[in-house]
């Protein structure tokens, strides 16, 4: 999950080497914490967090199979 969520940043922000994915697993949730920088940060969430639902929405669609919890979390 770490990666895939690193690859959509990557592809969002004009400065993909400011982006930092990190990943922390409990016995039933799995929470990836998204940094970017904080000129990117607008392109990360979009407009009335529609570009930070649909990474959610991806997450969760590709963790489906898996019977953890997936939690995305945008940090500043």
């Amino acid at each position: 999950m770490k990666k895939l969520v690193e690859v959509i940043a990557k592809s969002l922000v004009d400065h993909p080497d400011q982006v930092v994915v990190t990943e922390t697993e409990n016995e039933d949730e799995i929470l990836i914490e998204l940094k970017v920088g904080p000129d990117d940060m607008g392109k990360v969430i979009g407009r009335q967090g529609r570009i930070a639902k649909a990474i959610r929405t991806v997450v969760k669609a590709a963790s489906s199979r898996s019977s953890k919890k997936v939690i995305v979390d945008i940090l500043q």
